[in-house]
């Protein structure tokens, strides 16, 4: 008996700035165009179409690509993602210091992905780690070379601040804890509350992940 197998790559989860194939995806996509501005373009109190364009985003299996399609192109106006106008308001506010990780590496595998100032400065920390040179970082983020330059250096004071700090952080550590055994040492009945150096851990992880 003979069979015949496909092997198809999984879809990326980030795509280019150019890729809109998820659009066809849509559930949405076919719709007449009457049909589509009533429903995802309606008017401000339009309820029953705002209740009925939710319910099909709510199944849309491209809904995550919509949302971000709308982000990334500062797209304001109508529904996308199965949010409203008000609803996506606060993402479009923060938008700029989204921090997301599966950008980062998408940026790393060389697609022209849209980066908010804190994603830049994690791939150009990451780069500057891994070596790469000012005119590397400029193709991959497709910058000015003097910009690359400058994002360069700024990495290189970043990455040593952030050593710095971690050095200073062991030796606290170290003390806190002779000072611990100390204490416990003369008086085990009694634990005493010893005082700890305030450490910023998301601070740490986060640079961490970017270097």
């Amino acid at each position: 008996m003979r069979h015949i197998t496909t092997n198809h790559p999984p879809a990326p989860t980030i795509r280019g700035i150019a890729d809109h194939s998820w659009q066809e995806r849509g559930l949405c996509h076919g719709l007449p165009a009457k049909d589509i501005d009533e429903l995802f373009f309606h008017a401000a109190r339009n309820r029953a179409a705002i209740d009925e364009a939710k319910a099909i985003c709510g199944s849309c299996p491209v809904k995550k690509a919509c949302f971000d399609y709308a982000l990334d192109n500062e797209i304001r106006h109508g529904m996308w993602g199965g949010l409203t106008e008000d609803e996506r308001r606060p993402w479009h506010a923060r938008v700029n210091k989204r921090l997301d990780y599966s950008r980062v590496k998408a940026a790393f595998e060389g697609r022209d992905v849209h980066l908010s100032d804190a994603e830049r400065e994690a791939v150009t920390r990451h780069a500057y780690v891994r070596g790469w040179s000012p005119e590397r970082l400029a193709y991959a983020l497709r910058l000015d070379l003097d910009w690359a330059r400058d994002l360069m250096r700024n990495a290189a004071h970043a990455v040593a601040d952030r050593d710095r700090y971690w050095g200073q952080v062991d030796e606290a550590e170290a003390a806190d804890d002779e000072y611990v055994e100390d204490e416990n040492a003369e008086d085990a009945a009694s634990p005493v509350q010893v005082p700890r150096q305030v450490q910023t851990h998301a601070l740490i992880a986060a640079l961490r992940k970017a270097a």
